[in-house]
């Protein structure tokens, strides 16, 4: 599956900015699918993640409560919406999608995951 991450941009700090990542594919409603974030000298780290059907979602603590990922299977996107946006929340934001046996601790790990999107810039300005 290929994706396509979108919706980055400069924000003030407490705004907020909505990412979605499309995929092509007819199997896109079969994927877990997470979004992770790199800031500038920093790893990679999980932001959120959502089942096949979006039943099940998880955050990393950071986030919970200020962000929330949902997926349309019609449209074959998923969406990270991110309120109350932080300074630290500065990195670059990539999409993946992941068809293998997930658990609570896979969805989080950048290694579970089949395929990447290109990424999107998000600034937060203090």
């Amino acid at each position: 599956v290929q994706l396509q991450a979108s919706g980055g941009g400069l924000v003030q700090a407490g705004g907020s900015l909505r990412l979605s990542c499309a995929t092509s594919g007819r199997t896109f409603s079969s994927y877990v699918m997470g979004w992770f974030r790199q800031a500038p000298g920093k790893e990679r780290e999980f932001v959120a993640a959502i089942s096949w059907s979006g039943g099940s979602t998880w955050y990393t603590d950071s986030v919970k409560g200020r962000f929330t990922i949902s997926r349309d299977n019609a449209k074959n996107t998923v969406y990270l919406q991110m309120n109350s946006l932080k300074p630290e929340d500065t990195a670059v934001y990539y999409c993946a999608a992941g068809r293998g046996r997930w658990s609570d601790y896979n969805v989080r790990s950048g290694p579970w995951y089949d395929s990447w999107g290109q990424g999107t810039q998000v600034t937060v300005s203090s």
